[in-house]
């Protein structure tokens, strides 16, 4: 029982935390200590618990998932936390992972892919959904030099897929006027008049 990695669920949905932590406690080598549902009720206990490794939600009621990271992380810095979310939102990508996640999956892996992704992390792995490896990675392929901020960046990737305003201010919880805000922002750093020169402009100098 000692050897065993011992693992600790932050997860709202009880049907989905019950489910993983059934599914640890069948490993040989794994054991689920004690399951979550909000940041806050963790981080009263974390460092009692002893844990190895921290499956965490991102969305959660109260503190997000990230913000958890980050206080997780302050508090044990040694500890591996991966992300398992529904979101595939570039922003919530990089925000897990600059607050120190060592992993990011979405909730529809397979059993045996969730296991294999914690093994991963305890050798010393950051396992990544394919999705979000390949997002990852284009990432890196942009226009290091673009004049646009994340945010904007991202507001832009999101009106080249042909969402509309209301669309991308619930996709990145935020207000129609913030996306209004942004656009305007965009429109001016690059010097364009309209949404099809901006997609234009922006796709040429791999800006997205």
């Amino acid at each position: 029982m000692d050897n065993k990695t011992r693992i600790v669920i932050i997860e709202d949905d009880q049907l989905i935390r019950e489910s993983f932590a059934s599914l640890l406690n069948e490993s040989d080598s794994l054991e689920c200590v004690k399951t979550f549902e909000s940041c806050e009720d963790a981080l009263k206990e974390i460092e009692e618990l002893n844990a190895d490794l921290i499956l965490m939600d991102i969305q959660l009621p109260g503190m997000s998932g990230i913000e958890g990271i980050k206080k997780i992380k302050k508090k044990i810095p040694e500890i591996d936390i991966i992300a398992v979310t529904v979101h595939e939102d570039p922003q919530y990508v990089f925000d897990a992972l600059c607050a120190g996640a060592s992993g990011y999956l979405t909730k529809n892996i397979s059993p045996e892919h969730l296991i294999k992704a914690i093994f991963e992390v305890i050798n010393g792995g950051a396992p990544m959904s394919t999705y979000i490896a390949r997002m990852v990675i284009n990432s890196f392929h942009k226009n290091s030099s673009s004049p646009l901020s994340p945010r904007e960046t991202e507001v832009l990737q999101l009106l080249a897929k042909g969402k509309s305003y209301t669309m991308i201010a619930d996709q990145l919880f935020i207000n129609k006027e913030t996306v209004r805000s942004h656009i305007k922002n965009i429109y001016i750093k690059l010097e364009v008049n309209s949404k099809a020169a901006a997609l234009d402009k922006a796709t040429r100098e791999k800006l997205i």
